[in-house]
């Protein structure tokens, strides 16, 4: 409680500081000159930087309206926010890096630029759309989508359509097009944007930028306001955010940053974790404290996640920072159980069996928003859904419907703001009850219905305002009023900062970052989803190391990790474990002993040098997949080839993946025209390797025999 905290009696240090342990009171009690803080999974990272800013705030140390807190989703700012609050200092400016850009790009544009900030586009999809068709290039969803993050991942990485090219070599074939081609849609996406007038979320920054460096008046306002700043989630940063970073310091070093290398699972979108590694570099007389004790996991987990990422093979691209040694966590927490390893006969059974042992947590008192399904592509998850309905179980999918979009959240916010006008002054019954009474009338009592669906829906998200206003009625003083209680909720519906709601949590390995909870079930580990097949790069598989390493730390208690060995009940059994697994599971050995941890081990045949058909020398990677230059004609019959690249689709939508991701043009070309009749023969095409064939194999071979021109 805040008056708590301020009033007792004791040093004002003692008071913020007393229950910090040694290595986070050093963060929290440093207040001046650059600081960089390695922080590992569950070490309360962010309780530390939140007690520095409060600490250095009632000191006097720093001024709130002066600092400024940024980090890399509106809900992770919205929590520091709140626990501000809860420290005492309400006026302390925490925001994500495109926020704290706009805020200010829309202050400074009509002096800088002059006129009015053009309109904010919400979503690139329609205008990559017309700048394709302008193009003469057939699009899908599936590829506006790979399109788009292609884009955004030239902008983040201060690319233009001039110079995305030469930089953008081995970044494969964004939405099934040669780089070539990506490059003439990322102009023509640019050109309507000119001239339609808007801008897009990544100009935001851009545009930020160029204004911090071209203007001097403009960058000292920006720097007499903020002196202090302090990065959390600092191992995402790209190479832009990092730049207006460095423009707001302007030269200076009261910088605070806060990060863990082994969490780097964004580099796909621009994210590096070379400027957290290199912070020292960069201020030598930096302060670098690491967190190593772990609060939120037993024993058990914390050296499951230790054990994998200790067991990388050396000798990979070690320049690259993601390969710096990990931090070794130590656990705090009891004892708990060990974690569980399961195979199962195909996904059906995965999910019956995973369904089954969350009824048995329900059964021991468990509460089901206390668990955790997590997958590494959302196509997995409706095996899960279908599982956990036939069980009766209730279950939230992240990324589904939005809590604050809900129609009985929305009445609810309306009836709270309405009775604010209503509420007496004077004492009042407790905030919970006040917003119990309340909202019984839009269907909520104090037990849960005994029935499921929309009616047990609807109670659960009103269930979960009444807990947030107890907690939050305990966490700021019994002086918190309703007006308090209903503006927290239009800041949390700005943030998208859900409260907790009852229901098994269904999401992926990405969106689960900066989550946890007292149970997690890790599905679906099989070689060709962890790791995805398309991680074809020793980085791209260690990167899906870390995906994993991340999902193994959500965990406060019990872990489950389980993988089937085949797709379909009756299907062949050719799945193998992770790789990862190799060396943690029982009975099984190190990777070094068994399969490389950096791709399979196979020895594929050289593709064919020279066309097949005139015998002329392959000039390009696609011509030698297909073996045949591009002026001689396919040999693949229509039919065939149109129901492959049905097939091609349908896998991508339901995997949630680009469509190249599943097989390029040129390999889907290939097996049209080669009609591999078994394993063996499709095997031997070039962009066919193991976890392709294991995965897609079989499916191929069904729908070529399925097409077969007689």
């Amino acid at each position: 409680m805040t008056e708590g905290l301020f009033n007792n009696e004791g040093s004002l240090e003692e008071r913020i500081l007393g229950g910090l342990d040694d290595e986070q009171r050093e963060v929290a009690s440093t207040l001046t000159g650059p600081m960089c803080v390695l922080a590992g999974a569950g070490t309360g990272k962010t309780r530390a930087i939140t007690h520095r800013i409060a600490y250095g705030v009632h000191s006097g140390v720093y001024s709130p309206q002066r600092l400024l807190a940024v980090t890399f989703t509106a809900r992770a700012a919205a929590e520091m926010r709140s626990r501000l609050r809860d420290l005492g200092v309400p006026n302390v400016q925490a925001r994500t890096f495109h926020a704290a850009a706009l805020r200010q790009l829309q202050f400074f544009w009509p002096q800088a630029i002059g006129g009015t900030l053009p309109n904010l586009l919400d979503h690139k999809a329609n205008m990559i759309a017309e700048a394709s068709r302008r193009l003469r290039l057939s699009t899908d969803r599936a590829s506006i989508r790979d399109l788009a993050a292609e884009i955004e991942w030239a902008k983040v990485s201060m690319l233009t359509p001039a110079n995305y090219l030469e930089n953008a070599q081995g970044r494969g074939t964004p939405g099934g097009f040669d780089l070539t081609a990506v490059s003439r849609v990322f102009q023509a996406y640019e050109d309507i944007k000119t001239d339609r007038n808007v801008i897009d979320f990544e100009d935001v920054l851009l545009i930020t930028v160029g204004i911090l460096q071209e203007d001097p008046k403009v960058a000292a306002t920006v720097r007499e306001q903020y002196r202090h700043f302090v990065v959390d989630e600092y191992q995402d940063v790209s190479p832009l955010q990092q730049r207006l970073l460095d423009l707001w310091l302007g030269g200076r070093d009261e910088l605070c940053v806060v990060g863990d290398a082994s969490q780097t699972i964004y580099s796909f979108t621009g994210a590096s974790p070379k400027h957290l590694l290199g912070f020292k570099a960069q201020f030598p007389e930096a302060n670098v404290v690491k967190l190593i004790r772990d609060y939120r996991s037993t024993p058990q987990v914390v050296k499951l996640a230790n054990e994998l990422l200790g067991s990388r093979r050396s000798g990979g691209p070690v320049a690259d920072a993601a390969w710096a040694p990990p931090l070794k966590l130590v656990a705090q927490r009891p004892s708990g159980p060990e974690p569980r390893f399961m195979e199962c006969p195909d996904d059906e059974a995965e999910a019956a069996v995973v369904a089954g042992r969350i009824h048995e947590l329900l059964d021991a008192g468990v509460q089901a928003s206390e668990i955790a399904i997590l997958f590494r592509t959302n196509g997995q998850s409706e095996a899960y859904e279908q599982a956990l309905a036939s069980a009766g179980i209730g279950y939230q999918l992240r990324g589904g419907e939005r809590f604050f979009a809900r129609k009985e959240v929305r009445d609810a916010i309306l009836q709270l703001r309405a009775a604010t006008r209503a509420v007496a002054e004077g004492p009042q019954e407790p905030l919970g009850q006040i917003v119990r009474d309340i909202v019984a009338s839009l269907g909520y009592t104090d037990a849960a219905p005994h029935n499921g669906g929309a009616l047990r829906e609807r109670w659960e998200s009103l269930a979960a305002l009444v807990a947030l206003a107890d907690e939050l009625s305990v966490s700021r003083g019994e002086s918190f009023t309703l007006a308090e209680f209903v503006n927290e909720l239009q800041e949390r519906s700005v943030a998208q900062h859900a409260p907790t709601v009852q229901g098994v949590t269904l999401a992926s390995l990405h969106s689960a970052k900066g989550l946890e909870w007292d149970a997690v079930f890790l599905v679906g580990l099989s070689e060709g989803l962890m790791p995805i097949s398309f991680a074809d790069s020793p980085e791209d598989v260690d990167e899906e190391r870390r995906l994993l390493y991340v999902g193994i730390t959500r965990a406060r208690e019990h872990l489950s990790l389980s993988w089937s060995t085949a797709r379909t009940p009756g299907g062949r059994a050719n799945r193998k474990p992770s790789r990862f697994l190799d060396g943690l599971r029982p009975d099984s050995v190190a990777s070094a002993n068994a399969r490389s941890t950096t791709g399979p081990m196979r020895r594929k045949a050289a593709a064919p040098a020279s066309c097949r058909v005139c015998g002329s020398m392959l000039a390009t990677g696609a011509e030698r997949k297909v073996g045949r230059c591009n002026q001689c004609p396919p040999s693949y019959e229509e039919q065939t080839f149109d129901a492959l690249r049905q097939w091609r689709k349908d896998e991508a939508k339901s995997a949630d993946v680009p469509a190249y991701v599943v097989f390029t043009d040129a390999t889907l070309t290939a097996i049209a025209e080669a009609k591999p009749t078994s394993l063996e023969e499709l095997a031997g095409l070039a962009g066919i390797g193991p976890s392709k064939l294991e995965r897609y194999g079989e499916a191929v071979l069904a729908v070529l025999a399925e097409n077969a021109v007689l």
